[in-house]
């Protein structure tokens, strides 16, 4: 015995209209919902990564504490204080590095230092001479004043100039860095690693 169904005949276009009206407004109703839930603070992302300094805020001009001392520089050198929040998961080290992206050529590295241990938010001002670092037993490269550590803002006399201040999170607590190593080779390790950063910029102008 053969069981026949029965035959609909197809709607015409003009019948299945009024249909697909509907069916877009449903979604476009369904979509507004989503995007109003989404905005709301039941659903907010998580709080950024970011970086602040008691001696320095975004914007701002450099201290005189953190200026070079050498050459016709005639600032502290002191590297600033900085605090860091909301890492993301997964952080085993922070690394820092500041650079002028204003000075001819490639730029100017002043600082980079790597191997802080997660457990660390904050480094205090003068991080970088004090030995605070080295207790830590963080490494910090040679920056292009051929120093090992923190060389302080010293623009040519005219424009003022950005420094450029990162703190990265990253994922390994040993980038196989030594202490004294270019400041380039420093960037290019803490690139492979990075989970995260949160920066600041400032200025400086002679």
């Amino acid at each position: 015995m053969r069981l026949r169904c029965p035959v609909v005949p197809p709607a015409s276009s003009r019948s299945f209209l009024p249909f697909l009206r509907a069916a877009r407004s449903h979604l476009a109703s369904l979509a507004a919902v989503a995007f109003a839930l989404h905005a709301s603070p039941l659903f907010a992302a998580d709080s950024a990564f970011t970086v602040a300094s008691t001696n320095l805020h975004t914007g701002g001009m450099v201290d005189n504490a953190q200026v070079f001392d050498r050459d016709d520089c005639k600032g502290l050198n002191r590297s600033p204080q900085l605090s860091w929040h909301n890492p993301p998961d997964g952080t085993r080290s922070f690394a820092v590095t500041i650079f002028d992206p204003d000075s001819p050529g490639r730029g100017w590295w002043h600082w980079a230092v790597a191997g802080i241990p997660a457990t660390v938010d904050r480094l205090p001002e003068n991080a970088s001479a004090s030995g605070f670092l080295k207790k830590l037993g963080a490494v910090e490269a040679r920056n292009d004043f051929d120093i090992d550590g923190y060389g302080g803002p010293c623009p040519p006399p005219g424009k003022p100039h950005r420094y450029v201040i990162t703190v990265y999170a990253l994922s390994t607590a040993n980038l196989r860095l030594a202490q004294g190593r270019p400041s380039l080779m420093f960037d290019h390790e803490i690139s492979t690693a990075t989970l995260g950063y949160a920066r600041m910029t400032v200025t400086y102008g002679r």
